[in-house]
């Protein structure tokens, strides 16, 4: 059969697909296992066949255009048919339920591609999501009620460790909250790693800081710093881009990142819709650790 110039490629879609969940082209490169001169050679031959650019990228962002915006649903769905049809196809198909748990912070950024991957493709699989902080995460899975997390983990023997997530100070430019002494905070709960590292370099600095808000959300975190009550620190990839990434020329030192790891239960041993997704998370955030890391200072 001959290809006219107009016949839409999977594997054009696919990337393409890739380029607009990962945000960029080095990123998608890491997810699919391709180099990002193969992405941008697959991109362009998509454009060429839609008749149309699909994407505006320069050196910082990446947008899609009216166009791009059309063809995003269908390239999905394309995508999906082919993953079951796979599926479908194969001896055995993945039947069950898998408990899942995240904290807040990495759902959207390294959780959700996962996902979208993995559904299509065992469409037989119940994911049941806990949302949590990685301290309520760890005990849950040690004890069974979770099969699968994402965490931060507290001990290099929990879980296999997938990347390093840097963490930034952040605050309101409104505010100019880094100009006081004692300096106000935000953190989170008491067993929370990310308020060990923050005291550890207040500690290190001499810094003088109070500690005016206690939450284990994410989101009262940023409610805190936006309401110019305090600055606070999380990790780049939750950090909103309208608060502003503080630092050393705000008398602010370096933080030590998370380990982030998927850990398993147990009890989950011998489930093959827990191993096809335990499987899927170390393969695709452990081999696209540098490709999947944001750019120092902002996500």
């Amino acid at each position: 059969m001959n290809v006219t110039q107009r016949d839409f490629q999977l594997d054009w879609l696919k990337c393409f697909v890739a380029v607009v969940d990962a945000g960029s082209l080095s990123s998608a490169a890491g997810e699919i296992h391709r180099s990002q001169s193969a992405v941008s050679m697959q991109l362009r031959k998509l454009e060429d066949a839609a008749g149309h650019r699909l994407l505006e990228r320069d050196s910082r962002s990446l947008e899609l255009t009216p166009e791009g915006h059309k063809l995003l649903g269908y390239a999905r769905r394309m995508l999906d048919l082919q993953a079951q049809a796979q599926a479908a196809l194969k001896d055995e198909e993945l039947t069950g339920s898998v408990r899942l748990g995240v904290p807040d912070d990495y759902a959207a950024k390294y959780l959700t591609p996962v996902l979208r991957r993995f559904a299509p493709r065992h469409a037989g699989v119940d994911i049941v999501l806990s949302c949590e902080q990685s301290t309520a995460l760890i005990p849950r899975v040690a004890a069974g009620e979770l099969d699968l997390a994402l965490i931060s983990r507290d001990n290099a023997r929990r879980g296999t460790l997938l990347f390093h997530e840097p963490m930034v100070w952040v605050g309101s430019e409104q505010f100019e909250l880094w100009r006081r002494d004692p300096l106000p905070i935000a953190v989170y709960e008491e067993a929370s790693l990310a308020r060990r590292s923050v005291l550890k370099a207040l500690a290190l600095q001499g810094r003088n800081h109070r500690v005016v808000y206690n939450s284990s959300s994410l989101a009262g975190q940023i409610a805190a710093v936006e309401s110019g009550l305090a600055v606070a620190v999380l990790t780049q990839c939750s950090a909103p881009p309208h608060l502003q990434v503080l630092g050393s020329q705000h008398g602010l030192g370096p933080l030590e990142p998370m380990e982030v790891a998927v850990y398993r239960s147990r009890a989950s041993r011998g489930s093959k819709a827990v191993d096809s997704l335990h499987a899927l998370l170390v393969n695709t955030l452990r081999i696209g650790e540098a490709a999947l890391a944001p750019s120092p200072g902002r996500q």
